[in-house]
C-alpha cells in the first residue's frame, strides 16, 4: 500500500467484489473514501450532498407531517435502506425528533466497517443509541408482510428512505425492479405510518416517469434536484431526491 491508496475492506458477494478504499487526492489536499461493487462506484466521500439531503428532506417532511397532525414534538421512527458511508444515516440522526433509526444493509462488511470506525462517520452512526443496523435484504423486507424490523413484525415507520440503486431504472441487481413498480411501491406504502414519508435517492436529474409512478401510489410526489460542483472536473452535477407522502 502507498500513501496515495489503501484498501481498507473487502467482501466477495454474489453481486461482485465489494471493496472500501481510501485515496489521497493531492490536488484537493484531502483523503477520499470510496465503496465499489465490481467495477461500479457505489459511494464516494467526495460527493455527499444528495445523500445528506435525502436524510434532511425526508425527516424534515416527516416532522412537518407530525406537527400538522397535532403532535407538539413528534418522535419519529425511521428506516434507511442502504448504509454506504453513512451520510444519509448521519443526517437522519442529526434530528432530535428522531426516536429510532433502523438501517437495513445487504452487506455485513459495510456494517462492520462502521462498527470498527474504518469509515469517517462510522462511530457517529454506530455509536448513536437510537440507531440499529441489521444485515438484510431491504427489498425483500419491503415486499414482506412482516416489514423491516425482525424484532417487531408489521411495525410501521414515519419515514422510509432508500439509497441503494443508482436510479429507479439503473439497478445494482435486476431483481430490484419490482420494488419501483406500482405493486412494489404499494407494498412499501403499507409499512408507513399515517402521514408517513417515502424518499428515494437517484444519481441522475429528475425523471418525470418515476415521479408519475410515485404519484400513482402516494397522495403527493416531488422531485428535489440537488446540484453541486464536481471539484475534479470543475463542472456542476445534478442528482435527485424523490419524496412522496401517504396523504
Amino acid at each position: 500500500m502507498s500513501e496515495q491508496f489503501a484498501e481498507l475492506g473487502y467482501q466477495a458477494t454474489p453481486l461482485g467484489d465489494l471493496s472500501l478504499r481510501r485515496r489521497r487526492i493531492f490536488s484537493l489536499d484531502r483523503d477520499v473514501y470510496e465503496v465499489k461493487l465490481g467495477d461500479e462506484y457505489l459511494m464516494s466521500s467526495l460527493f455527499t450532498q444528495s445523500e445528506e439531503e435525502l436524510g434532511r428532506i425526508g425527516v424534515g417532511a416527516a416532522i412537518e407531517a407530525g406537527l400538522s397532525g397535532g403532535a407538539a414534538a413528534p418522535a419519529l421512527d425511521v428506516v434507511v435502506g442502504g448504509l454506504g458511508l453513512g451520510y444519509t444515516a448521519a443526517a437522519v440522526l442529526g434530528f432530535l425528533e428522531v426516536r429510532s433509526l433502523l438501517v437495513v444493509e445487504l452487506f455485513d462488511a459495510v456494517i462492520e466497517w462502521h462498527r470498527r470506525g474504518v469509515v469517517p462517520l462510522g462511530e457517529r452512526v454506530s455509536g448513536d443509541p437510537r440507531c440499529r443496523m441489521i444485515q438484510d435484504d431491504f427489498f425483500a423486507r419491503a415486499n414482506s408482510d412482516a416489514g423491516f424490523d425482525p424484532a417487531a413484525p408489521m411495525r410501521r415507520f414515519d419515514a422510509i428512505l432508500v439509497d441503494i440503486d443508482h436510479t429507479p431504472d439503473r439497478l445494482l441487481d435486476p431483481v430490484n425492479a419490482g420494488f419501483y413498480s406500482i405493486d412494489g411501491l404499494t407494498r412499501l406504502k403499507s409499512h408507513l405510518a399515517e402521514g408517513g414519508i417515502f424518499g428515494v435517492w437517484s444519481d441522475e436529474g429528475p425523471s418525470e416517469s418515476f415521479a408519475a409512478q410515485l404519484a400513482a401510489v402516494f397522495s403527493t410526489a416531488e422531485a428535489h434536484p440537488v446540484t453541486f460542483m464536481n471539484p475534479l472536473r470543475g463542472e456542476q452535477y445534478t442528482q435527485t431526491v424523490y419524496l412522496a407522502r401517504t396523504h
